[in-house]
């Protein structure tokens, strides 16, 4: 199998040549004149190429592991729905297909539904996985079910942000500060009424991640473990793009927002936005943040970013 890395060595030296080269909190590769995220995530092409050519490596594996190769059963991809996702599940499809001759087909579902399928083998391929936050991929993994291939981005984070001008205002835009003395998320309750639900106005309104993303149950428990869930309501988007499209909205007419958001991401890199301190992170703390049946979940920082 080592052709394959090899090949895929050679595939990137020849698109990528004098271009810049960044990725995403999950490894979204970007080729482009212009970086897609800002410059301190840039990563080198040695990196980019070790994962998906261990990618396309445990794909060949995998063919093994059944028997020969059967060019004619696509190799499944989880359909990803957020453009990190979306971006570095194309790449991989369009290596596998083009330089290799397999079909490929994608699989739509949540996130804990593609980890499901994955450890069943009813797909080969999640693109991008932020391990160790989802207890069907935290067994899955400790079973052998999975692997997860490469680490590529330094620095990946999550958490809930603001707005700079909700803290410090923006004068060139007219804009007062609102929220000055907003740092902690121990803070947020003083400041329900400067994030407003327009639907719940006695609330704040605080954007979760869609229904059905690992991340929208430990948002979900951290609102019960700081102690919001009577003045904050918990607005799930319907998708990545929907959530985008929410906090860009408000950021358009300088409205105050609380979302949760990763990094580095465009938004990230577009708004100057600021994150709300958290405790520092405690394994076990993180244990009852992740599992949504637990009734009494602690508040930490997230879990540092393994991708």
């Amino acid at each position: 199998m080592s052709d394959i890395a090899d090949g895929l060595g050679t595939w990137a030296s020849h698109h990528t040549e004098a271009k810049a080269v960044t990725t995403n909190r999950y490894g979204l590769l970007s080729i482009g004149s212009d970086p897609f995220f800002p410059a301190p995530f840039e990563v080198s092409m040695k990196s980019i190429t070790r994962l998906l050519g261990c990618s396309l490596l445990a794909l060949g594996l995998l063919g093994q592991t059944a028997g020969a190769a059967e060019k004619n059963a696509p190799i499944q991809f989880g359909a990803l729905t957020w453009e990190s996702g979306s971006l570095i599940t194309e790449v991989l499809r369009t290596i596998v297909e083009k330089g290799y001759g397999y079909r490929t087909d994608t699989l739509p579902g949540s996130t804990v539904s593609l980890e499901t399928a994955l450890a069943k083998n009813d797909i080969q391929v999640i693109a991008e996985e932020w391990t160790g936050r989802s207890p069907v991929w935290v067994k899955a993994e400790a079973d052998g079910k999975v692997l997860g291939l490469g680490n590529i981005v330094k620095g990946a984070t999550e958490g809930w942000w603001v707005p700079e001008y909700v803290i410090k205002g923006d004068a060139a835009k007219g804009i007062k500060p609102v929220a000055p003395d907003l740092k902690s998320v121990a803070d947020l309750a003083r400041y329900k009424d400067v994030f407003k639900d327009p639907e719940s106005p006695d609330k704040g309104r605080f954007l979760n991640s869609p229904s059905g993303w690992t991340s929208e149950i430990v948002n979900t428990q951290k609102l019960k473990a700081y102690g919001l869930t009577d003045s904050f309501v918990n607005f799930r988007t319907g998708s990545g793009a929907a959530l985008d499209a929410e906090v860009a909205s408000a950021i358009r007419r300088g409205k105050p927002v609380l979302f949760y958001y990763w990094s580095p991401t465009p938004l990230l890199g577009k708004y100057k936005l600021i994150k709300l301190e958290e405790p520092a992170f405690d394994a076990e703390a993180w244990k009852t943040l992740t599992d949504a049946s637990n009734p009494n979940p602690r508040g930490t920082s997230s879990l540092a970013a393994t991708l």
